[in-house]
């Protein structure tokens, strides 16, 4: 083992700088931690959906636990062994059984995609290896107007899935670009069949799961069979608690389609990266980034992490969220399952959740988000619009005597003082440190994402402060007039009352309040966004959402 970590060493050395960690905390300090962390994140556990955490050092397991509930309707509470949809973390079982069959001769990384899938339009320009990095170009299925909207529940074989996509203008060139691509990892999955002649989980199985002792990981198809200990997955629907929306598991595929325990993860991770997995050199072009400003490997996310490194992957799928990450430094792993799709304050998100938990491990950790007293006045000092291109500015605004930083197109976040000139974002782990000129006025502000580098500066500029909005009552008759389901290119907008309130909910996505600013117009505090209805006395026939500098018109859906 100490062999193995030596050489991961010497492997990531060259991609980014390595200060020495600090003395680490003890086991109990860090059972300690974890533990006040999940209290705290829920407070009503009972009520709400949980986590399952585990927290090791090697196979020295520090901390596991879950709190929240399995089950609501039943009333089951979460248990650590449960199973939970793992999401995008599938990504990296996927690269590695694509990367075995790589050591068995099977596969090449430069072979072309046509080799595997013949007749997939430009698959002579795709390779397997842009495949598993994003480079490829290829339309991501998830992001195709309309599909999360009833298309993902069929159930399709890996032909069918590939046909839905195949005709899909590229986003880019192959190997021109990088960006996210669910497309490109059911390719990856139909590479792996091709190969080794049988369904891509199958050979997971044979390949990984088994020989390694994953006995509660697998492929999440619950309506081939029933997964023993497989926890019900939630998400808020107009601020209550609902049952996940139904996708086929057949369509997350390679890309996101497995299951597992906080248990099996640990497994894996001690597996994967202690080099019972894969040959040293096919590992290092596992977790390498394929470029100096991407830090995606393959189905591995490599990222400087409070002065070391982390190897990581999150996940998201209807009702689950998790997230899988390992301290190379350190031997640390941090895996969190998340029964729910969508959260409510005091928790955080799962990454969120395990950098905490990871940085307080090796001694880094962030700083507390304990307030110190700034008047008012101070607080106004730093508003103003700090101006990052011609399309983008951070606007940062006193709201209800708190300062706000709202980047355009994204929602407004609180910011907590911690003295010297420095706030950190109540969400999240991001900070700003602001800068002065010689006379002590605000010029320019330090964005550190995730508290992390040099920080980005940007200037504060001589625009006036946008015009904050104003909130009108309406009569409930104007505001039922507004009522029903809106499309646009197959994307369903609806618009309902809860407790007499409007809310606006995007398919897939969580209901938020909506506020008038006029009979027709109406403004989301949440997000950059307004929406302008059709005026009249009719049920509006559309609707407008304008933001990020687009105007999308949504027409009435007529049941």
């Amino acid at each position: 083992m100490r062999h193995t970590i030596i050489g991961l060493l010497l492997a990531i050395a060259a991609f980014f700088p390595t200060a020495a960690l600090a003395a680490p905390p003890t086991d109990a300090e860090v059972a300690r931690y974890a533990r006040s962390l999940l209290e705290q994140s829920f407070p009503d556990p009972a009520a709400t959906p949980g986590m399952a955490v585990l927290v090791a050092r090697g196979d020295r397991v520090l901390y596991r636990d879950a709190r929240g509930t399995a089950s609501l309707e039943l009333g089951v509470p979460l248990a650590p062994d449960q199973v939970f949809r793992i999401g995008s973390v599938t990504k990296q079982f996927a690269a590695a059984g694509v990367l075995k069959l790589v050591e068995e001769g099977k596969v090449a990384l430069d072979d072309p995609l046509a080799k595997y899938v013949p007749g997939y339009p430009g698959a002579g320009q795709v390779s397997v290896r842009m495949l598993l990095n994003h480079t490829s170009g290829i339309r991501s299925y998830t992001g195709v107007p309309g599909v999360m909207d009833g298309p993902i529940r069929q159930d399709l074989a890996t032909a069918q899935l590939i046909d839905t996509f195949k005709d899909e203008k590229p986003d880019f060139e192959p190997g021109k670009g990088f960006r996210y691509n669910n497309s490109g990892y059911v390719l990856a999955g139909a590479v792996i069949e091709a190969a080794s002649g049988m369904p891509w989980h199958q050979y997971l199985d044979q390949a990984l799961f088994q020989p390694l002792g994953l006995a509660r990981t697998g492929y999440g198809n619950q309506a081939v069979a029933v997964i023993p200990g497989h926890v019900t997955g939630y998400t808020l629907n107009g601020g209550q608690w609902a049952h996940a929306r139904h996708l086929s598991m057949t369509q997350p595929h390679a890309a996101g389609a497995l299951v597992s325990t906080v248990d099996d993860l640990l497994k894996w991770n001690r597996a994967l990266h202690g080099g019972r997995v894969l040959k040293a050199e096919t590992y290092r072009q596992m977790i390498e980034p394929f470029q100096e400003d991407e830090p995606y490997g393959f189905g591995i996310v490599h990222q400087p992490f409070r002065g070391a490194h982390l190897l990581q992957h999150g996940g998201g799928i209807f009702g689950f969220s998790s997230y899988l990450a390992y301290v190379p430094d350190a031997e640390l792993t941090v895996a969190v399952l998340y029964n729910g799709d969508a959260r409510r304050p005091p928790m955080p998100g799962t990454g969120t959740f395990a950098h905490r938990i990871a940085a307080y491990a090796i001694g880094r950790p962030y700083p507390e988000k304990k307030a110190v007293a700034v008047d008012v006045a101070t607080l106004a000092s730093y508003e103003g619009v700090y101006r990052i291109d011609k399309d983008t500015a951070r606007v940062l605004r006193v709201v209800d005597g708190r300062l706000t930083s709202q980047r355009t197109g994204s929602e407004a976040f609180a910011l907590i003082p911690i003295g010297g000139d420095q706030f950190l974002f109540e969400e999240g782990l991001s900070r700003i440190a602001f800068e002065r000129d010689a006379v002590g006025k605000v010029t320019a502000m330090r964005f550190f994402p995730d508290d992390e580098g040099e920080g980005e500066v940007t200037s504060r500029s001589d625009e006036p402060l946008p015009a904050a909005r104003t909130e009108v009552e309406l009569p409930a008759a104007v505001l039922q007039r507004l009522v029903g389901r809106y499309s646009h290119q197959g994307r369903v907008l609806t618009v309902a009352l809860a407790d007499g309130r409007p809310t606006a909910q995007l398919a897939g996505q969580p209901a938020f309040e909506i506020f008038a600013e006029s009979p027709t117009r109406f403004f989301l505090k949440v997000v950059d966004a307004a929406l302008e209805f059709a005026p009249g006395e009719a049920p509006a026939s559309g609707v407008t959402l304008h933001q990020g500098g687009k105007a999308l018109e949504y027409a009435r859906v007529v049941d």
